[in-house]
């Protein structure tokens, strides 16, 4: 596969089909985890690049801002679905894509979705305060209140078992 940022990438090339749809692949699999499009191009680019790319190569690929490019990339690093490497001569940062799906959702479970879970309990705890003040309703509101206990609960048991399951 010839390097992507050179003008000998045909444009209907089975290489470039193949790009695309990965990219349309992972721009769909951000929006159901509610990320940026850039994020998930940018992934889908990189997901199936024999060679890391610079931000510039990628911004220009995409037709993506600089700006969109590097936000998608910091977000990507804050997942740690992509990682820097060097390249000998070049002082810019150079990325590719993590591979390893078991690590990249794990850590998007961890990282992400774990410290969701633990601000709901805070949040819920204050609810049930101001709950005890409320007398309007009170029935009502108490029944939602601990649906969301019993949601937080689960999520807290069932999240971190299926990290452990991850085997892909």
């Amino acid at each position: 596969m010839p390097p992507l940022n050179t003008d000998s990438f045909v444009k209907d090339s089975p290489d470039r089909l193949l790009e695309l749809e990965s990219i349309d692949f992972f721009v769909r699999l951000m929006g159901i985890l509610g990320l940026p499009r850039s994020v998930g191009e940018i992934y889908g680019l990189l997901y199936f690049s024999e060679i890391s790319l610079t931000m510039d190569v990628i911004a220009s690929r995409l037709e993506i801002s600089i700006g969109s490019a590097s936000q998608g990339l910091r977000t990507l690093k804050s997942l740690k679905a992509i990682r820097s490497t060097y390249v000998p001569g070049d002082r810019r940062d150079h990325y590719s894509a993590e591979t390893e799906f078991k690590r990249l959702f794990s850590s998007f479970i961890k990282d992400e979705i774990m410290p969701h879970l633990e601000s709901a309990k805070d949040r819920i705890h204050r609810m049930e305060k101001i709950l005890q003040q409320n007398k309007n309703n009170k029935d009502f509101h108490q029944i939602r209140l601990e649906k969301l206990k019993k949601l937080t609960k689960t999520g807290s048991r069932l999240l971190p078992a299926l990290t452990g399951l991850l085997k892909f």
